[in-house]
């Protein structure tokens, strides 16, 4: 397994020219096409993704420390499928629609205006997260733990105070209809 360290990457497309399994600290990955690759076992450190497609990519044991994600396509990753130690990760103006956190400890995690269309955050630690400027349509959101979350910002979501943990979680009113759906109200 090789190890690269303080490498930069730009203008690649890894469909074409496989990147070499390995490990990679404080890389940075400019406008590369991740899309379908397969970096199963890949170790991420300290790395930056900027304006790249990851679309699909296979994250079996896929380990993603302190990565940072801005302006990515990251249509149906499978962040549930990677190493869960230290996992770490932010995300700054991507699509992560379709993807999975699913029962995944991602505490503090900033998402930054993202489409989180149709995500599973389903029994997600997503205690002391924040949500600035974030839509999610259609996302799931259940059995999550949302204590001290920032919603404020965030549109279209759908959560259920009875399921999900969500003391000192942060919300504005023009929210309350995203917490209230179950109960078929109308508030005008």
């Amino acid at each position: 397994m090789e190890s690269i360290t303080d490498k930069d990457f730009s203008k690649t497309s890894f469909r074409e020219h496989p990147l070499a399994r390995g490990e990679y600290e404080n890389c940075t990955f400019s406008d590369c096409d991740f899309s379908d690759c397969d970096l199963m076992h890949f170790r991420f450190i300290d790395c930056r993704f900027i304006t790249c497609n990851l679309s699909l990519i296979k994250t079996n044991d896929t380990s993603f420390q302190q990565a940072s994600f801005k302006g990515c396509k990251m249509l149906g990753v499978r962040f549930d499928l990677c190493k869960t130690f230290n996992l770490s990760f932010t995300f700054d103006n991507c699509t992560l629609d379709h993807s999975s956190f699913y029962r995944l400890n991602i505490k503090k995690t900033v998402f930054r205006d993202c489409g989180l269309k149709s995500v599973d955050f389903t029994a997600c630690d997503l205690s002391g997260s924040s949500f600035a400027r974030c839509n999610f349509a259609d996302a799931m959101i259940d059995r999550a733990n949302l204590e001290k979350a920032d919603f404020r910002d965030a549109i279209n979501y759908r959560i259920d105070p009875e399921v999900n943990k969500m003391k000192k979680a942060r919300f504005s009113t023009d929210g309350l209809p995203g917490l209230l759906a179950k109960y078929d109200i109308l508030i005008e």
